[in-house]
């Protein structure tokens, strides 16, 4: 039986759990939406998922929570999932559709756009290399974000993602572009009490004007999680390359998302592949991940930070194994810091931001800069080695020297890393700070850093001046 566009079936043959599985159709294609009537007139909406064999699994977004096959319509609509987008979406909360749930007048749409993207054609890509200011001296100094890349933060359960994102969200910053700067936040399968406090510390900085809000709550279906983080990047790719915006989109939290997608594969019956995840997961954050970056010929650019939460803090379980593929570092939250009362808990040492280089140094941020990061990264390494060697001979067993390296891992911690939640530095401020905890160390341990670098910034050279 053909379908016939807007006919209606009345032929569904399986409710299996978000899905309805639709008999006598033989040409639905993939991601067509569909309309859904139940016996009641309550109208939901679906998705094509796949089709074959006369038959089409549909996924609806609404859950199936109330629908019986008897009685129930299902017509096909001959379109794809579009979403409405304008500039009217900044300052404003929406669903996984685009639909505003923050009491506002209703969005008025410029264009409909696609919601599930089209790839950024790779010769039209431009490098990324300029500094994006985060206003936090452990990814400014030493992960730095450049403008177009995908930087994720690995955390974990308990430690403070949400409060490290909201805070970026309202300082991050391209220096001299602040008016074209703006923030897409898609919150993924997130509590309501999270929502609450993302919508908060929005609204008290004011960054709220700035920033578009996606949400989509834990109790939802998992098709509405799906959407989620592509509905934000739909209004991203519309400001960022139709408006010459620098667009940093922000979408936590990643294992929701990825949990919402081995839900919906185990209701198709799909094979599993590694604990349970479909064996596609690698592609489709792939499709997310790559909806980042710069185009030739266009001001504007779209800056990723996703977030995810790793199950039982094991960096080697399939999302972040997966997404350390895809994407150009990574920032890691350290529970042992969190635990010593530092904010952010930013293990440096197994952080990583592979464009970093691309975008410091002179003319960028300040000339000293990759030298400044390098001996930060070789000095703190030594403290953390000397720690346990401390712990094992005992303090006054090491050479003054090394006893330094140690005075030199607690300032690191106590005044580099640790950073209050409403303080925004400056890069200058950052490296300033580092060469002020670097002057703890005998100025020949400073190997990294060139000499003409040391008698221009180095404390006990600047105060001769």
């Amino acid at each position: 039986m053909a379908v016939v566009r807007g006919k209606e079936y009345e032929s569904v043959s399986e409710i299996r759990g978000q899905l309805l599985v639709v008999e006598g159709v033989s040409d639905a294609g993939y991601g067509e939406l569909v309309d859904v009537e139940l016996p009641t007139g309550e109208k939901r909406r679906g998705i094509v998922l796949e089709t074959g064999k006369g038959l089409a699994v549909v996924q609806v977004f609404e859950g199936t929570t109330g629908i019986s096959p008897a009685g129930t319509k299902v017509r096909f609509t001959g379109r794809i999932l579009e979403m409405g987008v304008s500039e009217d979406m900044l300052g404003r909360i929406m669903n996984a559709l685009g639909e505003p749930i923050d009491g506002g007048a209703p969005i008025k749409a410029v264009e409909k756009r696609n919601v599930w993207g089209e790839p950024i054609n790779p010769y039209a890509r431009e490098y990324p290399d300029e500094f994006i200011e985060t206003g936090i001296s452990a990814i400014d100094g030493m992960n730095s974000l450049v403008r177009g890349q995908k930087l994720p933060i690995f955390s974990g359960s308990g430690l403070p993602h949400n409060k490290l994102a909201a805070q970026i969200a309202r300082q991050a910053t391209v220096r001299g572009e602040e008016e074209s700067f703006a923030v897409v936040f898609a919150a993924v399968g997130i509590q309501y009490d999270e929502l609450l406090f993302f919508k908060k510390a929005f609204e008290e900085s004011g960054a709220i004007s700035r920033t578009a809000m996606f949400v989509s709550l834990a109790n939802e279906p998992a098709m509405m999680k799906i959407v989620t983080p592509r509905a934000a990047l739909t209004l991203a790719e519309y400001l960022a390359f139709k408006k010459d915006m620098h667009v940093l989109v922000i979408i936590t939290d990643m294992t929701n998302y990825c949990e919402a997608l081995r839900e919906i594969s185990a209701s198709r019956e799909e094979v599993p592949s590694r604990q349970g995840y479909p064996g596609y997961m690698y592609t489709d954050l792939a499709t997310i991940y790559e909806r980042a970056g710069r185009v030739k010929g266009s001001k504007g650019s779209i800056t990723q930070m996703p977030i995810l939460t790793m199950p039982n803090d094991d960096i080697t379980h399939p999302i972040p194994d997966l997404t350390g593929y895809i994407t150009e570092g990574q920032i890691v939250l350290s529970r042992d810091l969190h635990n010593k009362g530092i904010y952010p808990p930013i293990n440096v040492l197994m952080s990583l931001s592979r464009l970093m280089r691309d975008g410091i140094g002179k003319g960028k941020t300040r000339e000293d800069h990759p030298d400044v990061a390098n001996q930060l990264y070789a000095a703190y390494a030594r403290a953390v080695e000397l720690r346990g060697l401390a712990a094992i001979v005992g303090e006054e067993s090491l050479s003054e020297v090394d006893r330094k390296y140690l005075r030199f891992g607690e300032a690191f911690e106590q005044k580099f890393l640790k950073q209050d939640y409403y303080e925004r530095r400056s890069i200058e401020q950052t490296l300033d700070l580092a060469w002020e905890i670097l002057a703890i160390l005998p100025e020949e341990e400073l190997t990294k850093i060139r000499p003409e670098y040391i008698k221009k910034y180095h404390p006990k050279y600047r105060a001769k001046k």
